[in-house]
């Protein structure tokens, strides 16, 4: 088996425990994912599972992909990702399922963050600001950014305004409350990176 599979994030719900708690989640299409390819030390260097999420028209893929596709014959993919193969390794082919996981499962899912596109200091990285009194002309600006004589320079890596979000972004130790393996859907324990209908991975909880 693998540790992981490529999915889609649904949005978040609500569902409730035995005692009555309302557990907020979010519902994660898992799969089901095609194995496309099996990477081994002597003729790629290293391990892994390649596989392929969400079938594409054949139309819309170049030669070299769809000869890449016919070898598990099972059509062309959308997305194409590795995940590293555990102890039981799947045949080519092979269609892996959100039965991977169980309630209980600690899982790590990545994906990309949502882009807020151009923002200043005080909604990028969480600054103060300066005085909001009449003429302060420093409400939502970060201050002085060099140094005196020496070094007279900026420092590297100084926190400044810029591009927020639009990058990959990993959140760990989610809990799995519920696992729909006739939807394909995995109901997680919190929030998850990226926008609705956003491609995931969701992996097996690296630090569980």
């Amino acid at each position: 088996m693998i540790n992981g599979l490529l999915g889609k994030k649904i949005g978040m719900s609500q569902v409730y425990a035995a005692d009555g708690q309302r557990i907020p989640v979010t519902v994660l299409e898992a799969g089901p994912c095609t194995v496309l390819q099996k990477k081994t030390v002597d003729k790629d260097g290293y391990e892994s599972i390649q596989v392929g999420y969400e079938p594409k028209s054949a139309q819309r893929v170049n030669k070299p992909e769809m000869g890449h596709f016919k070898k598990a014959g099972k059509g062309a993919f959308a997305f194409v990702r590795e995940f590293r193969s555990l102890d039981e390794s799947p045949a080519l082919g092979d269609e892996i399922s959100c039965e991977m996981f169980k309630p209980g499962d600690r899982i790590d899912v990545t994906g990309v963050s949502k882009g807020k596109g151009f923002q200043g200091v005080m909604k990028r990285w969480g600054f103060a600001g300066g005085r909001a009194s009449h003429g302060s002309m420093f409400k939502r600006r970060p201050g002085a950014i060099g140094q005196s004589a020496w070094p007279s320079k900026v420092i590297k890596g100084k926190k400044m305004p810029g591009q927020l979000g639009n990058v990959r972004v990993t959140t760990q130790n989610l809990i799995v409350v519920e696992v729909r393996p006739e939807q394909n859907l995995v109901l997680v324990r919190g929030a998850v990176p990226g926008p609705k209908n956003g491609l995931v991975e969701i992996r097996k909880g690296i630090k569980a």
